[in-house]
């Protein structure tokens, strides 16, 4: 079994190869490939590789398979007997990514 550990949007993510994950809106169009380089664990076969904070060498490549938003979140706040009321929504923007390679 193969799989890393890689840094991507202020957040950590288990990879392995073939698999499709979410990640925050890279900038790529779709159908590209993406390289992460900020590997922080590679694990083969039980031997585990650690970087100091990073691997040296070491990267994921991925191909971009659909940017798109998530669903809408709804905030409301309010206080009561004071006429205050705000309602507004986000839509977090992502990625999805298809993990095609682990190096190093």
């Amino acid at each position: 079994m193969r799989y890393a550990v890689v840094q991507t949007g202020g957040k950590q993510y288990r990879v392995s190869e073939g698999q499709e994950l979410f990640v925050e809106k890279l900038g790529a169009e779709e159908g590209t490939t993406v390289e992460l380089e900020d590997v922080l664990l590679v694990v083969e076969d039980g031997k585990v590789n650690t970087g100091n904070p990073f691997v040296d060498g070491a990267k994921v490549v991925a191909t971009v398979v659909k940017n798109g938003k998530s669903p809408k979140v709804v905030v409301f706040k309010y206080k009561p007997k004071k006429n205050y009321r705000r309602k507004y929504g986000h839509r977090q923007p992502y990625t999805k990514l298809r993990i095609e390679q682990i190096v190093g």
